[in-house]
């Protein structure tokens, strides 16, 4: 994820559809048969139809009961809504049962191997280092981070109670919203847009109030930012639902004997807008504690009514991610302990007493080299944690069957394939509601640029926290992200498949190593 504030990138950011697929252009009338067959990738109010089998497996929920012959016509609408697929007004995500690349039951086995070499190395890693210790120190292993694992346990716990309790006030607005009480359009997304800042400063301040260590603090910051996203998309798609309902309410109240095409065409599609994708929950039966807490646990920021799911829990799976997530802390705490913490102290110690600029830049340059072995592997582990322990764990537990939560990004040939398929929950999330969002009011270079910005943004967030120093390192850099991808997609370099995916590696590596020690040492 990146931004652009240079001119010099406007033809990547007007080609940028291919990490943000446009969705819909904001019109509320369905389009022509003649515009389907000739349209060009704007999503519109009238959908292409599909039917279901005939087999009778996906027809019907199996709970819907017959409508009465004087119902209204929106009530007839929405059983007939759940008994099609079409494509929907507010952008939705779909949703497949799926596996994740790593997974024993994933088609990609061409790198196990490589997978397995990497944990025996990781292994070889901590066995050095203990006999390191066990010499010099008398001790196996290095403690001081250990340590801060279980300082203030107990506040952190409490803290992050509170804060996941402090995300339900988005569900009795939402009630209002229905209601009438409040209208989404006026003053709705406003009062939601401007609770969400609240939150998030506060949640934000407290562990700088706590005076929390640096653990805490980035584990509740991620936290808090992940929380923000889930109930921004729970509040803008049933802002959008609830605008929806009062539309095809609004059909109801002509009085026409006979009700015009164009009306009846509408009448579909927004019925269908207010249907889940399997059929099962209509708007706003959806508005329940029940639904939200699930949502709340499921391993996805884009809120859909429901999702596809597993037969069942497997419990063997969980605690073996439980295990995995573990063993991975542990050994990200041994590589920070033995190989980080001890250079950067050195290099903080030397850079004191250098007498001049040409020792102190020979003595980061040093020091970045010695930091790019450790924090290559700090990288992989953090990915392996988040996206294929942390989230299948969750997937798991909710039974949440899309477990594609990251693509083969290591093949990535720049920064833009990247951003695309090494995050991708945080992707579809900036896709929908901030590139889809902004693409009504302004231009495509535009809403890409506002969506980096805010990518960036949140990353020297969280810089901030774990370093307490705002000096925009991490901003930078992602900035200067787009020249190289630039270079890499001109005519000269774009076929260069191998050489662009050792450039990204490269940069990779040396930007984490080289970002940290300017966040410690400068």
């Amino acid at each position: 994820m990146s931004a652009s504030t240079t001119s010099a990138c406007n033809g990547y950011l007007t080609t940028s559809s291919e990490l943000l697929n446009e969705s819909a252009n904001g019109a509320l009338r369905p389009r022509t048969a003649a515009n389907d067959a000739t349209a060009n990738g704007n999503a519109t109010l009238k959908p292409n139809v599909f039917r279901r089998g005939s087999d009778g497996s996906n027809v019907s929920s199996g709970r819907s009961t017959p409508a009465p012959d004087d119902a209204l016509p929106s009530l007839k609408s929405i059983k007939h809504a759940r008994k099609e697929r079409r494509r929907r007004l507010f952008p939705t995500v779909d949703y497949e049962s799926r596996v994740s690349h790593f997974d024993p039951d994933s088609s990609h086995r061409d790198f196990r191997g490589f997978f397995t070499l990497f944990w025996i190395g990781l292994v070889i890693m901590v066995i050095t280092a203990s006999l390191k210790n066990l010499r010099g120190t008398s001790s196996i292993l290095r403690t001081s981070i250990f340590s801060l694992f279980t300082e203030r346990l107990w506040e952190l716990g409490l803290a992050e109670a509170a804060m996941v309790a402090s995300t339900l006030i988005c569900l009795p607005i939402q009630h209002f919203i229905e209601r009438r009480r409040l209208s989404w359009e006026r003053e709705g997304y406003l009062l939601q847009h401007f609770l969400q800042s609240i939150w998030l400063g506060i949640w934000v301040y407290l562990p700088f109030f706590m005076e929390w260590k640096w653990t805490h603090q980035v584990f509740f910051t991620l936290h808090a930012l992940t929380l923000l996203m889930k109930i921004h998309s729970y509040s803008f798609y049933c802002g959008h639902l609830s605008a929806t309902q009062n539309q095809l309410k609004a059909l109801d109240a002509n009085n026409t004997k006979k009700e015009p095409q164009e009306d009846s065409e509408l009448r579909e599609a927004l019925a269908f807008e207010l249907t889940s994708p399997n059929g099962n929950v209509t708007y706003p039966a959806n508005l329940t504690l029940e639904n939200y807490v699930d949502y709340l646990l499921c391993p996805t920021l884009c809120y859909e009514m429901s999702y596809p799911r597993t037969e069942g829990i497997r419990w063997a799976k969980v605690a073996e991610k439980a295990a995995a997530v573990f063993g991975c802390i542990f050994l990200l705490t041994i590589t920070s302990e033995e190989f980080i913490l001890p250079t950067m102290a050195e290099a903080a110690v030397r850079l004191e007493h250098a007498t001049n600029l040409t020792e102190a830049g020979l003595t980061m340059l040093e020091s970045i080299s010695l930091l790019l072995f450790p924090f290559m592997v700090t990288f992989l582990l953090v990915f392996l944690v988040i996206f294929e322990y942390v989230l299948g764990a969750f997937a798991e537990i909710t039974c949440f069957a899309d477990r594609h939560f990251y693509s083969d990004w290591w093949n990535s040939t720049n920064w833009l394939e990247f951003s695309r398929e090494w995050n991708i929950p945080v992707h579809r999330f900036l896709q929908r509601h901030v590139y889809g969002a902004s693409r009504p009011h302004m231009s495509r270079p535009i809403a890409t640029l506002v969506t980096f910005l805010i990518s960036a943004l949140a990353h020297e967030l969280v810089l901030f926290c774990i370093t307490k120093k705002l000096r925009g390192y991490g901003f930078i850099c992602q900035m200067l992200q787009l020249p190289i991808i630039v270079i890499q997609r001109s005519r000269f370099m774009r076929d260069q498949l191998l050489l662009n995916n050792i450039m990204f590696w490269i940069s990779m590596i040396w930007g984490l190593s080289m970002i940290s020690a300017l966040y410690i040492l400068v």
